[in-house]
């Protein structure tokens, strides 16, 4: 293959990820709504830009419903912390399935996890290895990140945890 030939595939792979991102910047309220992954304000799931996808946070929810509130360490133990890390980066997954059409060519980069915990919790690297587990799980060696855990007072709805991610996808992933 030449250089020329692969700088086209290149480029067609991120024009195709600008029109998957203009895509989704055209949705209405109504085709938010429909998401597996509803917003919980104005905003969408995730965002394309080029060959990047953000996501939006991302908590533990199922239909859109909050499934596990409270403060890690207080009405919320480690495990189930970690789990809710788990459930809340499988709807961030869901969310750039959705904005690119599917998983085959996601390469994560960047994955952020917010624990709302009591004072003097020091573990927020166990919770954010739930997400970090079901990355790997669901993405193989393309899911392996660069991550920081960040301890805060609360997140939204209450949730216990909150999940950002950053990928590539197409000819970059």
């Amino acid at each position: 293959m030449s250089d020329d030939s692969r700088g086209s595939i290149a480029a067609s792979a991120s024009e195709r990820g600008a029109d998957r991102g203009a895509e989704a910047d055209r949705r209405t309220p109504s085709d938010r709504a429909r998401t597996a992954v509803p917003p919980q304000g104005d905003y969408v799931p995730a965002v394309v830009h080029g060959d990047l996808v953000w996501t939006a946070g991302m908590t533990p929810r199922r239909a859109g419903e909050l499934v596990v509130r409270g403060v890690v360490g207080a009405d919320v133990d480690l495990a189930t912390a970690r789990e809710a890390a788990g459930l809340a980066i499988g709807n961030a997954l869901t969310a750039i399935a959705e904005t690119v059409g599917d998983l085959g060519g996601v390469r994560a980069l960047k994955l952020t996890v917010f624990v709302a915990a009591v004072d003097g919790f020091t573990q927020h690297p166990a919770v954010a290895d739930g997400a970090s587990a079901v990355l790997r799980e669901r993405l193989g060696e393309r899911g392996i990140v660069a991550r920081s855990a960040v301890g805060v007072r609360t997140l939204p709805s209450g949730a216990p945890v909150e999940v950002e991610l950053v990928a590539a996808v197409g000819a970059s992933a």
